[in-house]
């Protein structure tokens, strides 16, 4: 009974700690949150009000490492020199990093920096799930599904990883142009 009272206890605590992270908002995985930090292109904006810089990691990762984003919305997606297709080490474009531009016949992939007012992204976060979920053109609200964005595959994220997503664009350098 002495050996089974500690254990007890042991696994409460972690229930404990395990349901206070779940209840405290979206967990972020550590080591996705680190790697994303880590091979982000570019430097991070992580001193913004009402970012969490953990979260934005983990979003640099989803958006770098398992979303390919910077393929469509950077034109080119490579610098000169450091295109991996060619056989050369991968350096990204980091001067047009997902400022959109890069054409597919008669669509143009968007501008993902915070270009809105104030240096912030011209969708709040609700819009931007519209966008990724039902494939919802806010330039055109109304108008056809985005046709070349893979909407449909990133429809099945949890909000957690959308969250994330939204908060590391949130936090990369805007590159706006008069469009």
């Amino acid at each position: 009974m002495k050996k089974v009272l500690p254990l007890a206890l042991g696994l409460l605590s972690v229930l404990a700690i395990d349901q206070a992270a779940a209840t405290a908002g979206c967990p972020v995985p550590l080591d996705r949150s680190e790697a994303g930090l880590a091979m982000a292109p570019v430097t991070l904006n992580l001193g913004m009000k009402g970012i969490n810089p953990r979260r934005v990691g983990y979003g640099s990762y989803l958006v770098n490492a398992v979303g390919g984003c910077n393929d469509c919305h950077t034109n080119p997606p490579y610098a000169s020199g450091g295109d991996p297709f060619q056989g050369q080490p991968e350096q990204i474009n980091t001067a047009g990093y997902l400022a959109g531009g890069t054409t597919f016949g008669p669509f143009v992939s968007r501008n993902l920096t915070p270009c809105g007012k104030n240096g912030h992204p011209e969708w709040t976060f609700e819009q931007f799930k519209d966008i990724m979920r039902n494939g919802t053109d806010m330039h055109d609200p109304t108008g056809p599904k985005l046709q070349v964005m893979p909407w449909p595959v990133y429809s099945k994220m949890a909000d957690c990883d959308l969250l994330a997503i939204y908060q590391y664009l949130k936090a990369i350098p805007p590159i706006c142009s008069a469009e």
